[in-house]
């Protein structure tokens, strides 16, 4: 009964898609903007959760502000379903640059030709799903840490899209031998580094409050002597399909001779993460518990 189920839910899926398709970008932008008023002002989808976040992130903005904000969250998000759905279409190989600017790429040729492992770095910001496609266009086929759907058509659909330019998937359980197999042929390794790792967790700043953040990247950074690289593909104002893939640091165990900490390389592309969001705000998923536990002796956890 659940495969006779799981399947109905993907045909509903891939009839959504196709509808998707089937209409310009244009229109579905429109629809997106419409979609955003109901999840705002209608539909309390984590509505406090959201509120709770956009507080702390931006305590000296206003009520109206900060609903500003929602607003223009799920329009982002709504944005982020159809240009998924658009952009094996539209942008290949041969046209990539009508599409894609790309800003700070000097900071990454060197690691990304030296015969050393590379880790990138990027968080639930823009649009990460591009952004791996757009590597694998770019000629830089990576791998990335994704957990499996339960619907099993649907996550060999995902995957399916995810592996098309080449981004290639490790299951995040079970996953770990993969990565170090990844890291010891000094390939190219993507991590999404903006999700709570529990109270073990490394406890860094983020946006002015202790955030868990798992403490693998740094650890392997350490281990494999591998460059740790902070990317993001964001929307830019020329809606939709028009990005800047861009480079937002670059950080190399061996130019810090004096060692360096699993919290300072944490905390340096937690910063390198928020600094992005601060001039993206819209384009962050600020439905997700980013502080969702606390240090040993702080306060409770958020509330739902």
């Amino acid at each position: 009964m659940k495969y006779i189920l799981d399947y109905l839910v993907y045909l509903l899926v891939r009839m959504l898609i196709c509808i998707t398709q089937s209409l310009s970008p244009e229109t579905g932008f429109f629809l997106a903007r419409q979609f955003a008023f109901f999840f705002t002002h209608i539909l309390p989808i984590r509505r406090r959760l959201i509120r709770e976040n956009l507080a702390s992130a931006f305590p000296k903005l206003s009520h109206e502000e900060r609903e500003t904000l929602v607003y223009r969250m799920w329009e982002h998000l709504f944005l982020l379903v159809i240009e998924v759905a658009h952009i094996p279409r539209r942008i290949h190989a041969t046209n990539w640059r009508d599409y894609i600017e790309l800003v700070n790429t000097d900071k990454i040729g060197k690691a990304l030709h030296n015969d050393r492992p590379l880790i990138m770095v990027t968080g639930h910001f823009g649009n990460f799903e591009a952004g791996g496609y757009f590597l694998g266009i770019l000629g830089y086929p990576s791998y990335s840490v994704a957990r499996k759907l339960d619907n099993p058509y649907l996550d060999r659909f995902i995957k399916m899209f995810r592996e098309a330019s080449g981004q290639f998937l490790i299951p995040k359980n079970d996953g770990y031998d993969q990565i170090l197999e990844v890291l010891e042929r000094r390939d190219l390794m993507a991590f999404l580094a903006d999700q709570s790792a529990g109270p073990k967790g490394c406890w860094v700043d983020f946006f002015g409050k202790p955030a868990s953040t798992y403490k693998a990247i740094a650890l392997l950074s350490l281990q494999y002597d591998a460059p740790v690289v902070v990317c993001y593909a964001v929307r830019r104002d020329k809606y939709p399909l028009h990005f800047e893939m861009t480079i937002a640091g670059l950080l190399d165990p061996r130019e810090h001779a004096e060692g360096l900490t699993v919290k300072e390389i944490t905390q340096w592309y937690t910063h390198i993460l928020e600094d992005g969001i601060r001039r993206r705000p819209e384009q962050y998923w600020w439905v997700h518990r980013r502080w969702k536990d606390y240090p040993k002796g702080g306060k409770t956890k958020n509330t739902k």
